[in-house]
């Protein structure tokens, strides 16, 4: 699971057209820097790399009147929308991935329909909990950890990892259920992304070279 290619794709979706400035931007001020790979150097190759695979549209612009490089605006492809698609479906539903692949499906989900998203998260609880009926068939949580020594206490840790997200993800379902949020096709979206010349206030203010392309 590409967290970083889910982020980039999600970001120049949202804009239409974005320079990787821009995109790196939007994801600074998602705060992806802090919770996953998303560094500069990271967002401005995958763009180049999605570019080369055919899933963004790489448009050279003209340099301005007030000077300076020329820049590359992307665009997402009708190949690179169903990869965006394919990989929010999945940052959705896999339960044994790393925490900043679930972040990131979350920050996007809105761009799926409401009924979807409830399916892929009841898919979700159902996946945690043949996982949990896994662990159990060789720990008994009643009994406690000390039945195995000291490693009970990694299997006791994978069981209140399972009951915390299940009961996590439960709670997100009634939200869903209930009303919360925009998602596709019911209205307009939740703006997420910065405008053109837009302050960012979570901005690193750390300095790349690939800004300038």
């Amino acid at each position: 699971m590409s967290v970083i290619r889910l982020l980039v794709l999600g970001a120049v979706r949202q804009h239409g057209r974005a320079h990787g400035y821009q995109v790196r931007n939007d994801l600074e001020y998602w705060g992806a820097h802090e919770w996953s790979n998303a560094k500069p150097g990271s967002i401005y190759h995958a763009l180049k790399q999605m570019a080369k695979q055919g899933l963004l549209h790489a448009h050279e612009i003209a340099p301005s009147t007030a000077g300076g490089p020329p820049r590359t605006e992307y665009e997402i492809t009708e190949q690179g929308v169903d990869v965006y698609f394919s990989l929010l479906r999945e940052s959705l539903t896999a339960y044994d991935q790393k925490p900043d692949v679930l972040s990131a499906g979350l920050g996007l989900m809105v761009d799926l329909e409401r009924d979807e998203v409830l399916a892929l998260l009841e898919e979700r609880v159902g996946a945690i909990q043949k996982w949990r009926r896994s662990v159990t068939e060789y720990y008994t949580p009643e009994e406690g950890p000390e039945q195995l020594g000291h490693i009970g206490e990694i299997m006791n840790l994978w069981v209140h990892s399972a009951d915390t997200g299940a009961e996590w993800t439960r709670a997100l379902i009634d939200r869903i259920r209930g009303g919360a949020y925009t998602f596709a096709g019911e209205g307009e979206p939740f703006v997420g992304v910065l405008g053109e010349g837009e302050e960012n206030p979570f901005s690193t203010g750390e300095r790349h070279p690939g800004d300038r392309d």
